[in-house]
């Protein structure tokens, strides 16, 4: 053997190396749907609201949505769920979408007949879903409510004569 035979085989050797340690370090659920009958834009309008969302508030969204597209991206979610549980044993309740994108698929044409013997062009997008489910280590609470923060005064602190700034009268 040539040392660059040598090179070479080391250097396929690392890649493969390479790539088992990513698949390892992604500790995560995917799931991908081709060929699904909307356009892209169309798609991206239900997928969008539910982007870094936990999982049961994305299903509670899309069991609720008006779009017929809906109904199959709840059952592709359900799907990248199970495969998250069953496949890589992650914990359902700290699942969230971490990726979730919409590309383009092949179009149809066709055409209508028009008025003196034109047609008229039709086309029938198709697209693609990828969903990619991580399981989140630490719980993010949100505390939305700034009434906690502001203090009130209440009829206690009025008897005792205590304003908001702690001072009494």
């Amino acid at each position: 053997m040539t040392s660059n035979e040598i090179k070479n085989t080391n250097d396929s050797d690392s890649k493969k190396k390479n790539v088992s340690k990513t698949i390892q370090q992604e500790n995560q659920a995917k799931v991908f749907l081709k060929s699904i009958r909307v356009s892209p834009i169309k798609l991206n309008l239900v997928v969008s609201p539910i982007r870094g969302e936990r999982v049961e508030k994305a299903i509670s969204y899309l069991s609720f949505s008006n779009k017929r597209i809906a109904i199959q991206v709840k059952k592709a979610l359900q799907s990248a769920i199970a495969n998250a549980e069953n496949n890589h044993q992650l914990d359902v309740d700290k699942l969230y979408i971490s990726e979730i994108s919409v590309g383009k698929d092949v179009v149809m044409k066709r055409f209508r007949a028009r008025a003196r013997g034109r047609g008229a062009k039709i086309l029938k997008p198709f697209s693609n879903l990828t969903i990619k489910l991580k399981e989140r280590e630490k719980e993010i609470i949100k505390n939305n409510n700034k009434k906690n923060m502001i203090k009130k005064n209440t009829k206690e602190d009025l008897q005792k004569g205590e304003l908001k700034n702690g001072t009494k009268s």
